[in-house]
C-alpha cells in the first residue's frame, strides 16, 4: 500500500503574489461567464451593501448638536473602519461589486475574455450596484434615519453630498482613480487570504485608507449624492441633480483607470504576460 504522506495546506500561509495573479484571472473567466441575473442580484446586493457601509459611516462621522468632535484625522480613520463592512460584506458574504469587477482586465489581458464580455460584465453590475445604492438610500429616508441626533445624520448627509458635487473634474477623477487602486488592493489581498479572518484585516487597511483620505468611490456615491439631494431639496440651498450625475460619471472614470490600468494591466505585466 502507498504510505506517501500528503502534507495539509495551513491555514495560515497566504497565497503567494503569482498565484493571487493566477486566481483573479481564473475568478475574472467566472465572472465574465456568470448569467446576467445570477450577476444583476448579486450586484444589487453589493450596492445595498456599500450603502449600508455608507450609512454607517455618515453616523460615525456625526457629531452632536453640543460638544466637540474628536481630531480631524482620528474621525477619518473611524469612518473608514465602520465604512470597512460594505467590501467585507461584499467579499465574505458574497456580491458583485463594479470597482472590484474591473480585475477582470487581468483575463482580458490574457485573452480568456472578450471586450464585449467585459462590457457586459461591468454594465450590468454598474447597473445593479445603482439600484442596491439607491434602494437602500430609499430605505433609509423612510426609517427616518436622517431625524437621528436632532437631525445631526441628515446634516452630515447633506454635508457629504455638497463636499463631493464641489470637487472640480480633476480632483474628482483623480481622488477616483485613488480610490480604486485602494479598492483593488484590498480585493487582491483577500485573493491570497485563506480564512474569514485573513479577508476582513486584509479589507480593512486599504479601505479605511481611501476613505480617510476622501479618495471617491462611485458605489457608495450612488447612495451619498441621491439622498443628499434629497434632503438638501428642502432647503435655501439645493443641489443639482445634474452635479451630482456629473461628479459619478467623473468618479467612475478614476475607478476604471485606477481599478483596469494601475493595479490589474500592471499585476498582469508583472506575473501573467508571458503565461499563456
Amino acid at each position: 500500500m502507498d504510505q506517501t504522506t500528503v502534507t495539509p495546506i495551513s491555514l495560515l500561509d497566504a497565497y503567494a503574489p503569482a498565484e493571487i495573479a493566477l486566481r483573479v484571472r481564473e475568478i475574472g473567466v467566472a465572472k465574465a461567464a456568470m448569467p446576467v441575473l445570477t450577476m444583476f442580484a448579486l450586484a444589487v446586493l453589493a450596492g445595498a451593501f456599500i450603502a449600508l457601509g455608507a450609512l454607517f459611516f455618515t453616523v460615525t462621522m456625526t457629531g452632536g448638536k453640543t460638544g466637540q468632535l474628536p481630531a480631524f484625522g482620528l474621525m477619518r480613520v473611524a469612518g473608514g473602519i465602520t465604512f470597512s463592512v460594505g467590501l467585507i460584506l461584499v467579499v465574505v458574504g458574497g456580491a458583485e461589486l463594479f470597482t472590484g469587477n474591473n480585475l477582470i482586465a487581468m483575463a482580458w489581458a490574457s485573452g480568456r475574455v472578450t471586450t464585449q464580455q467585459v462590457i457586459r460584465n461591468w454594465g450590468w453590475v454598474y447597473l445593479g450596484n445603482l439600484v442596491g445604492a439607491v434602494g437602500t438610500a430609499a430605505l433609509v429616508w423612510l426609517a427616518g434615519i436622517q431625524s437621528m441626533g436632532d437631525g445631526a445624520v441628515g446634516e452630515t448627509m447633506v454635508q457629504i453630498a455638497r463636499g463631493k458635487i464641489a470637487l472640480d473634474p480633476v480632483s474628482a477623477v483623480a481622488r477616483g482613480v485613488l480610490c480604486n487602486v485602494l479598492v483593488c488592493l484590498a480585493v487582491w489581498l483577500c485573493m491570497g487570504a485563506r480564512s474569514v479572518t485573513d479577508k476582513i484585516l486584509a479589507i480593512l487597511f486599504p479601505i479605511s485608507a481611501f476613505v480617510a483620505c476622501g479618495f471617491e468611490h462611485s458605489v457608495a456615491n450612488m447612495y451619498f449624492l441621491p439622498i443628499g439631494v434629497a434632503l438638501a431639496a428642502g432647503t435655501s440651498m439645493p443641489l443639482s441633480a445634474v452635479d451630482a450625475l456629473s461628479n459619478l460619471a467623473l468618479v467612475t472614470i478614476g475607478n476604471i483607470f485606477g481599478g483596469t490600468v494601475l493595479v490589474a494591466l500592471v499585476y498582469w505585466t508583472v506575473y501573467l504576460r508571458n503565461s499563456e
